[in-house]
């Protein structure tokens, strides 16, 4: 079975562009499962019940948040005794290539090696998010899968052998250029590289930065701002909930409710009685 085949029985996405990511709910039946080259890497990470199987070396189990990473151009198979679900993220090269640049370190630091069934909290935590956000029909936009591919590419290049130096946050007018841009497109969709490019740095490091100087994530930042002006033209204005939710930002009405909640801890219809 190839990876075309498999492509068949998966639930895949393609992200926003220019996050330089693809997303697929992969699920196999029990039987040869195998990949072929592919000019992305991709890491797999095994979403269901343990399945045991074997390949030419030897026998395994995989149980939920094993990790596999297969890089460009790298073909594997083997065998599968039971139905399995996976997440596979594929990730353009060029991304890991462009973030090693922007670290400062050599280009072999942006070549991934094939591993098998071992364990990552962090690329499991962005596979996850990477995964619900396609499920959702990518609500949060290109900003948020943007700030995913940077974080995931960050942590494959620099591994957790290095210690990041030690960094400033954005000066002043850095961060009044950012977040005027972000107030003047809260209704829009952002991109982390067009926020990058306003304060003069790369992706990676405005990500740092900002969150250095705001205590904030961007995308955070970004679903806080768009909750206080839908705060704002609730308690101002007759504007039914849904279009409050277009002129802020949000993608719905219930994206809306859900960000207001968590960041206020009430709904909209709350914050409309209490005006």
């Amino acid at each position: 079975m190839s990876d075309t085949d498999l492509a068949l029985t998966a639930d895949s996405f393609v992200m926003p562009a220019p996050s330089g990511l693809r997303v697929d709910m992969r699920q196999t039946p029990a039987g040869v499962v195998g990949y072929e080259a592919l000019p992305d890497h991709r890491i797999k990470l095994h979403a269901g019940a343990p399945v045991p199987g074997a390949c030419r070396l030897h026998k395994f189990l995989y149980t939920r948040g094993d990790l596999d990473i297969l890089p460009a151009g790298a073909t594997d198979v083997w065998h599968e005794e039971a139905p399995s679900t996976s997440i596979v993220v594929r990730m353009a090269p060029s991304l890991l290539q462009r973030t090693a640049d922007e670290m400062g370190l050599p280009a072999e630091r942006a070549r991934l090696g094939e591993r098998h069934q071992f364990r990552d909290a962090q690329i499991e935590h962005i596979a996850l998010a990477l995964d619900a956000e396609r499920r959702a029909g990518f609500p949060n936009g290109t900003l948020y899968t943007d700030s995913l591919g940077t974080a995931l590419a960050v942590h494959l290049v620099a591994g957790q052998k290095i210690e990041a130096a030690p960094v400033q946050g954005l000066t002043r007018l850095q961060l009044r250029r950012v977040t005027e841009y972000i107030e003047a497109h809260l209704d829009g969709d952002l991109s982390l590289s067009a926020l990058a490019d306003i304060a003069g740095l790369s992706a990676s490091h405005l990500k740092t930065q900002f969150k250095r100087s705001t205590g904030l994530p961007v995308h955070e930042y970004v679903v806080h701002r768009r909750v206080d002006r839908a705060r704002g033209l609730l308690l101002r204005s007759a504007m039914p909930a849904s279009l409050v939710a277009l002129e802020s930002g949000f993608s719905h009405q219930s994206h809306m409710a859900r960000c207001m909640r968590r960041v206020l801890g009430v709904t909209p219809g709350e914050v409309r009685r209490a005006g």
